[in-house]
């Protein structure tokens, strides 16, 4: 297999500096103060970041200090009306406003909000919804209130629970939430912070991490072998988020230091997956 190294700077095809990050709530609750110095210090030279995050490992915490029993199908946690709440507050509640006060407390502008509000994420059930209830799958999102809140000067933290016409709230993907949104707000990039350095591959016995894959490297990968574990579905939502106006995806280590901007100036560093 022959992989690209080159990198090119990544930008928004219409120049502004709009980019969505995806983060999940356990690599946002380890990541240094610096992380989030970054953060506002592209804030404040005019890029707008917008960020979706998870909480998996908090939302099965919480579910076990309340008793309530948690089961997952091919990744996907099956949700009640009871297990429902519990995501909403954990979500929308706990990890979205520690993201906000993170960010707030390096001198960065942010507003913390869920998929509900607005209706900003509009969804419908996954098509296996007898298996796992109610999970969504995103149908729409209102991009004008994004949009509307990087012009007040504020970045986006987004919370993956969607709603439908009649208010039924649905239990989101972070990584699909965050591929739609990057879509409708049509961000030619998806940063997604992790707590590795990306997809890695063994050659002469050693790990080596890929600078740049496609899709179809990726498939061929994980069919030998090499890509295996947690890190199949970690790069199955990646590609899932190459839609619509995205056009690659970059995969990175949350530690490396001021790793978002030297992304963004086009340093190679991770894994860019590309079409």
């Amino acid at each position: 297999m022959t992989l690209n190294t080159a990198h090119e700077p990544i930008g928004n095809t219409d120049g502004t500096k709009l980019f969505v990050m995806k983060c999940g709530g356990s690599t946002l609750a380890t990541l240094p103060d610096s992380f989030f110095e970054d953060l506002r210090a592209l804030q404040q030279e005019g890029a707008q970041p917008v960020i979706v995050h998870g909480g998996g490992p908090a939302i099965s915490e919480n579910l076990a200090k309340l008793g309530i029993e948690s089961s997952f199908v091919n990744g996907l946690r099956v949700t009640t009306e009871e297990v429902l709440d519990v995501v909403e507050m954990t979500l929308a509640g706990s990890i979205n406003k520690a993201i906000v006060r993170r960010i707030q407390g390096s001198g960065g502008r942010a507003l913390g909000i869920s998929g509900i509000d607005g209706g900003l994420i509009m969804a419908r059930p996954v098509s296996n919804s007898a298996e796992v209830g109610l999970v969504g799958e995103v149908t729409k999102v209102q991009a004008e209130i994004v949009t509307g809140i990087l012009a007040l000067g504020y970045m986006p933290i987004i919370a993956p629970i969607g709603v439908d016409a009649s208010g039924q709230r649905y239990n989101i993907n972070a990584d699909t939430a965050a591929g739609a949104v990057a879509s409708y707000v049509e961000s030619s990039r998806m940063i997604v912070v992790t707590d590795v350095p990306g997809i890695m591959r063994t050659v002469d016995g050693q790990k080596v991490v890929l600078p740049s894959v496609t899709v179809q490297q990726i498939e061929e990968l994980i069919e030998s072998g090499e890509i295996y574990g947690g890190m199949i579905p970690k790069v199955r939502a990646a590609m899932d988020c190459i839609q619509g106006a995205v056009s690659e995806v970059v995969i990175v280590d949350g530690k490396e230091p001021r790793v978002l901007s030297r992304v963004l100036q086009g340093e190679v560093l991770g894994t860019r997956i590309v079409r």
